[in-house]
């Protein structure tokens, strides 16, 4: 793992890579980022949103919470940085791709998945968060009673997904540029075990693994 000598190295790389001798691309960003993507990724540190899809530095504008949720619109409360991010990205940046990246042995959706009321009244932060995607729980355990328990939150993992395309559409500035067709909203799950990444299909409700 990388000690903070090693992370200091890394910078003094990627400042020889991008501010030597080629600097263009900093150059070509100095009065604003260009990122026409906005990838909604998950805090784990094996989910790197720029690693796993080789993107340039202004390519991807990431927010990165537990469980990559995104929460519905609302105005109560005081502090609401996913919603600020996407306002941001969709009113500032223009932009022209929502991403939402989950994936396998998540640690957010496995707290949700074995959350009790005990284990919910300890946390202050992590289980309340987690809630957001509570109607993924509930569809897993009506539509997949008998499954194991390890297929279950690998279901639950993806549904969360969803519900969380569908909580994207609680904001008028994104419902107003889908409807427009300027938009468009995407549902990804990088499996880990397997190294591959699936693509929600609307079509067939089904999330397909990219072709190799």
């Amino acid at each position: 793992m990388a000690s903070t000598e090693e992370l200091l190295d890394g910078f003094k790389r990627f400042q020889t890579q991008y501010f030597g001798d080629d600097s263009q691309l900093y150059a070509s960003m100095k009065d604003g980022q260009p990122a026409k993507t906005l990838m909604v990724a998950c805090c784990d540190s094996r989910v790197d949103p720029a690693i796993l899809t080789d993107c340039n530095p202004g390519d991807l504008f990431i927010v990165r919470n537990v469980a990559n949720l995104v929460p519905p619109c609302e105005q109560g409360g005081d502090y609401h940085g996913t919603s600020a991010a996407l306002e941001f990205a969709v009113n500032n940046l223009e932009v022209e791709n929502i991403i939402i990246m989950g994936h396998a042995g998540c640690g957010g959706i496995k707290a949700l998945w074995e959350s009790d009321d005990k284990a919910s009244a300890k946390s202050k932060f992590i289980h309340p968060w987690v809630s957001i995607a509570n109607p993924a729980k509930i569809w897993v355990r009506n539509a997949l009673p008998k499954a194991s328990s390890d297929a279950q939150i690998k279901a639950c993992e993806q549904r969360a997904i969803l519900e969380s395309l569908t909580n994207l559409m609680t904001f008028s500035c994104i419902r107003e540029r889908v409807e427009q067709g300027v938009l468009s909203l995407h549902g990804w799950y990088f499996d880990i075990p397997e190294g591959d990444l699936l693509c929600f299909n609307p079509q067939t409700g089904e999330f397909e693994v990219v072709t190799h």
